[in-house]
């Protein structure tokens, strides 16, 4: 898809642009949403519940940033989660009248900004809340008894709240067809499909340095499922690296066998030697999109992945990767011998990567922008 408008033709459409963004504290894969849109929209404000300014100096210099008044409770850049009953009122809270656009980078509530009647409002959604709307997705967590029934009590409310900002978007943009499911779910709303923006270019020209080994590599928390992947290759006896850390560590550790290697945190500049020796990347988790995998495609590594969620969009089973279909140490195991059997071709899975590089991501989000004030964007199949 090509630009429709450049960067000065947005700028000259939407004057005033504002980005909303759930909150500004350690850097990932939803901030970097935030960074590719500053690239289109550089005139654009930035408004956040909670904003720790310390791992922003250098990407947002210049960029005028508005936490909440959630940024004065002490602690608040290190608790934020615990302050998500608060979260719906301090997006209300922003005054952004005098805006002519408002891009929400939401996957919790700042799809839930209130913006005058001409004010056309873009909601980027990573998801809709999953603690909100899956019960199965705090299940793994250590709440305590009395964060269980804490959680009882207000996910009531924190659904409605959800539900009701969901209809304030005029375009809901999903981030894979996974979540565009799920948008039309629990929010009633049409979506189009926008895979967000990888860092591909550091990988593709790195040569392959084939080890024995397979890689896990992410947080290692309750979804991400790192205890299946080891508990598989502890039953098969093979090599496994796990780069990360995560409240979910111990667990990961109860299930590896004698193989298994812990790397913790590695460096960018160490990370690629070692994702350049992996046989392949063991992804167990059901993940919104997963960057992860197409870093590793990038890198010319195959994937083995549970086949649901967002890994759909971006590993074509027996051709880049292996899919299993059961969350079991026993199907993953299956699924690595299968994969054993095969003989993937290293171009072929670095190709696939080259669809979701940022360039891309700017030129499809720029053709909806551009498209704003000449079309209605309510209701409908978009």
């Amino acid at each position: 898809m090509s630009i429709t408008m450049s960067e000065t033709d947005l700028t000259d459409a939407f004057p005033r642009a504002a980005i909303a963004h759930d909150w500004l504290t350690i850097p990932g894969g939803s901030e970097k949403v935030v960074l590719e849109l500053l690239q289109l929209l550089p005139h654009a404000e930035v408004f956040t519940s909670v904003y720790d300014p310390e791992p922003w100096v250098d990407k947002l210099a210049g960029v005028p940033v508005h936490p909440s008044f959630l940024n004065r409770i002490p602690k608040a850049t290190t608790q934020y989660p615990k302050l998500l009953p608060l979260m719906n009122r301090a997006f209300e809270s922003f005054d952004l009248s005098g805006f002519d656009l408002v891009v929400s980078s939401s996957h919790s509530c700042a799809k839930n900004v209130l913006t005058p009647p001409d004010t056309k409002h873009v909601c980027y959604c990573h998801t809709p809340m999953r603690h909100a709307w899956e019960p199965g997705y705090l299940a793994g967590e250590d709440l305590g008894r009395v964060g269980r029934l804490a959680a009882s009590v207000l996910m009531p409310g924190v659904r409605r709240n959800d539900f009701l900002g969901a209809s304030r978007p005029d375009l809901f943009v999903a981030n894979s067809s996974f979540v565009a499911r799920r948008i039309e779910k629990y929010y009633r709303r049409d979506s189009v499909v926008v895979h967000p923006p990888v860092e591909i270019a550091q990988h593709l020209e790195r040569p392959r340095a084939q080890d024995d080994y397979y890689l896990l590599l992410g947080r290692v928390i309750p979804y991400k499922r790192v205890d299946l992947a080891l508990a598989a290759c502890a039953k098969l006896g093979r090599r496994v690296k796990v780069v990360g850390t995560g409240r979910a560590m111990e667990a990961a550790k109860a299930a590896a066998g004698p193989e298994a290697e812990f790397l913790g945190f590695v460096p960018d500049e160490e990370l690629g030697d070692v994702l350049a020796g992996a046989r392949a990347l063991l992804f167990p988790g059901a993940e919104d999109f997963g960057i992860v995998p197409v870093e590793a495609q990038a890198a010319g590594i195959p994937v083995i992945a549970y086949g649901a969620a967002g890994v759909l969009d971006s590993v074509i089973d027996g051709e880049t990767g292996v899919f299993f279909s059961e969350q079991t140490p026993d199907a993953l195991a299956a699924a690595i011998l299968l994969f054993e059997e095969l003989s993937l071709d290293e171009q072929a899975i670095r190709d696939n990567a080259r669809r979701f590089s940022p360039e891309r991501f700017r030129n499809e989000i720029a053709a909806l922008l551009g498209g704003l004030d000449v079309r209605s964007t309510r209701g409908g199949t978009r």
